[in-house]
């Protein structure tokens, strides 16, 4: 309910039959990370044909337009428009034909240096047919094919060019690979289904197909997916993980297990540490959904305070992120959401949600549950206030969007309409996850990045003000 919004997902799959029917299966798996556009590449024994289109996969990706489609390799990607705008042009999985055959890749992530990497390949001569970062690896990568027919040092020496965060599922004729970035930001995980093995951005899409979890692709790993088994190429210099914590609070499904951790499980234990840190004299706990409902379903079970369900959400409603207008999308929420009387009237409610953003639609929902008959309203959050922007695949690009910025928690709690407001703490976040906070990109609420971008402090290094370090 926090409005935010993620990159992408992304599959890739070799087995004894054919992995058409697979890809679209598991993409709808993975529908959550992505609903702009939808796209599947498959090797049929002789090349690689690509098939993609806007909205969501039953939308993009038809099973009478499959039909025509068949081959034991494929990837495939769901996409949310960041880099490069919401045109099928910018869809995934990308394909291009080279040299050595042909090539196509899906990126879940967002390159830092795109712009800086970009303009270099410009000023050689470099054709773009998009705008989108993906590309851009594409046409690295296609570079050093050419000059290297090793296609393990190609990848290596791409991944020397670009920064940032990216997952790739990526296939040159029928070879398929999983790529991970240096820090391990975005999620890719190893599983094994009958017949084959799979890459995925989230293990939800490999428990769809019967299949068990190998493993986590380690940060900097290049894995081959073949039939019978994996090979594996490790980075020879190891770089500290850096985790997106946002995986954990927000983005992935529940049922998803990521880098060891499952999602639902640290989402509940999210909501017993707000709980210690931030308790309230209510009469119910309810969730904002549905990122809210593990989380408050913790906080319930620590407190013993009873657990319900307080608003009916219209599915079918039109995103509210995706309208240009803040009454547009006001009067979107009205239409999503809806307080159920008989639970929240003569109550006083705490309601938990994952995060705060700008606060607008928060304070929209206090109200309604208000004019509902609520006697009071508290609000906890399982994030910490965030306070910088994303660089890595998250759409929150600007400080001044966060309203954390601008005012205390007493004052966003005045501005929400709240009776009271508590963010778990960096602290609390960390424990829930159960890493080292050495391991996780806490960015957005710390301001300090794992990779070195302009005018940001870098995790792991003081900050430089007047040519000195502080």
């Amino acid at each position: 309910m926090s409005g935010l919004r993620h990159y992408c997902g992304v599959i890739g799959i070799n087995a004894d039959h054919n992995v058409v029917p697979s890809l679209q299966k598991t993409l709808m798996i993975i529908q959550n990370r992505g609903q702009d556009s939808a796209g599947i590449s498959v090797f049929d024994g002789m090349e690689i044909h690509t098939v993609k289109g806007a909205g969501l996969v039953q939308t993009a990706l038809p099973k009478e337009s499959l039909e025509p489609y068949k081959g034991k390799v494929g990837i495939g990607h769901v996409r949310y428009a960041t880099t490069g705008g919401k045109g099928v042009k910018n869809a995934q999985p990308m394909t291009m034909i080279t040299g050595s055959g042909m090539m196509a890749i899906a990126h879940n992530g967002d390159l830092t240096t795109y712009d800086k990497v970009k303009k270099k390949y410009l000023e050689t001569g470099a054709v773009f047919q998009t705008d989108s970062d993906t590309e851009l690896i594409i046409n690295i990568l296609n570079k050093y094919l050419g000059q290297n027919s090793d296609i393990i040092l190609s990848i290596r020496a791409t991944m020397g060019e670009i920064d940032g965060a990216y997952a790739l599922a990526l296939m040159v004729n029928g070879r398929l690979f999983g790529i991970r970035d240096p820090h391990g930001i975005r999620p890719l995980i190893i599983g094994k289904i009958a017949g084959g093995y799979m890459i995925a951005s989230e293990s939800a899409a490999i428990d769809a197909l019967g299949g068990e979890i190998v493993r986590d692709v380690a940060p900097g790993e290049i894995v081959e997916i073949c039939q019978d088994s994996f090979r594996s190429y490790m980075p020879k210099v190891k770089c500290h993980c850096a985790h997106c914590m946002f995986e954990w609070v927000y983005f992935a499904r529940p049922d998803t297990i990521m880098d060891g951790r499952e999602v639902y499980d640290v989402r509940r234990r999210i909501g017993e540490i707000l709980a210690r840190e931030h308790p309230a004299d209510v009469d119910i706990v309810m969730p904002i959904p549905d990122s809210g409902r593990a989380h408050a379903i913790g906080f319930s079970n620590e407190t013993g305070i009873p657990y319900e369900e307080g608003f009916m959400k219209n599915r079918f409603a039109e995103r509210t992120f995706i309208l240009p207008d803040q009454k547009e999308r006001e009067r979107a929420v009205s239409m999503k959401m809806n307080p159920i009387k008989s639970t929240v009237a003569g109550k006083r409610i705490l309601i938990v949600d994952d995060s705060i953003v700008r606060g607008t639609t928060l304070k929209q929902l206090v109200g309604m549950l208000r004019k509902a008959g609520a006697i009071e309203v508290h609000v906890r959050i399982g994030c910490p206030p965030i306070i910088a922007p994303c660089y890595y695949g998250v759409d929150m690009k600007t400080r001044d969007q966060f309203i954390a910025n601008k005012h205390t928690v007493d004052e966003i709690c005045h501005i929400i309409g709240a009776d009271s407001l508590g963010y778990i703490s960096i602290d609390g976040l960390v424990e829930a996850i159960g890493k080292s906070k050495e391991d996780l990109c806490l960015a957005c609420v710390n301001g300090k990045y794992p990779t070195r971008i302009e005018g940001e402090e870098e995790r792991f290094q003081s900050k430089i003000t007047d040519g000195k370090f502080e």
